[in-house]
């Protein structure tokens, strides 16, 4: 009763964001992005004048430009609301799954967490092999000699291959910028954390990926006392995706997913 009675102090209370899928702009269930999480982050930081907020993050990454946008809205909410972020990871917070664990003030991960994975990948097939043994012929018609770049239907071309090493290079710079002004001074020098590996709990820690081994609740009351009460915020699933439409396209991008989840041995 005593949170309705005016001059009585209330249990503190933290907001949970879970941000649990693959980053993708993709509307589909089962996905993060800025669109579908923002209500969810900005009543996370507005609602019940909470003292922090906690990301509870299990993410194998995704889109760069989706966890971008993702952490900035985090930071930007952060600094008006003048609150503390902690990140709390579970099975993993890889790639773009880490790009927003750096969104925090603090990570904190559990013995078995996987961590890091700071790079860019794109992979794709080649198949001008296998349609030429069919006898089909490939028909391609473009105003600019870049139009078709990496057509998986064409023999790979080298200029091709070096245009796009070159924007992975600016998209990893961009994730190696992000994660040093988050992590700062904490981030060893004495190994190169930039390269797409990643490592498992407490060699995160050593390597100043995270700031310990710690689990959300009794982290909280350490911070926040005994009293700490939770509140729970997440994207909403749309009446459609609830009742299931667009099933095989959810079929497809499943497979997608599990590619991704199983680089880190999880799917």
């Amino acid at each position: 009763m005593k949170r309705f009675i005016p001059f009585v102090a209330k249990d503190p209370t933290v907001s949970v964001i879970r941000l649990s899928g693959v980053i993708a702009a993709s509307a589909r269930g089962g996905t993060l992005s800025d669109s579908a999480l923002a209500p969810a982050i900005e009543r996370a930081f507005a609602k019940g004048k909470p003292a922090a907020v906690a990301l509870v993050l299990n993410s194998p990454g995704g889109s760069p430009a989706q966890s971008s946008l993702i952490a900035a809205r985090i930071r930007r909410l952060a600094a008006e609301k003048k609150l503390p972020v902690h990140a709390f990871v579970e099975d993993v917070a890889a790639s773009g799954g880490y790009w927003l664990a750096c969104a925090a003030d603090d990570i904190w991960v559990d013995d078995s967490s996987i961590v890091g994975s700071i790079g860019v990948i794109s992979a794709g097939f080649g198949l001008h092999e296998a349609i030429a043994r069919l006898g089909i012929e490939r028909r391609v018609h473009t105003a600019g000699k870049d139009k078709s770049m990496l057509d998986p239907f064409r023999p790979e071309r080298p200029e091709d291959v070096e245009r796009l090493l070159g924007l992975q290079r600016q998209i990893h710079d961009s994730f190696i910028a992000h994660v040093r002004a988050r992590r700062g001074a904490r981030l060893s020098e004495a190994e190169d954390l930039f390269t797409g590996e990643f490592w498992v709990g407490a060699r995160a820690v050593e390597l100043g990926l995270a700031d310990g081994i710690a689990h959300l609740v009794p982290k909280m009351k350490a911070l926040y006392g005994d009293k700490v009460r939770f509140r729970d915020y997440g994207a909403r699933r749309g009446l459609f995706q609830r009742f299931g439409a667009g099933l095989a396209a959810e079929m497809t991008a499943g497979i997608e997913d599990r590619a991704l989840w199983s680089r880190f041995g999880l799917s």
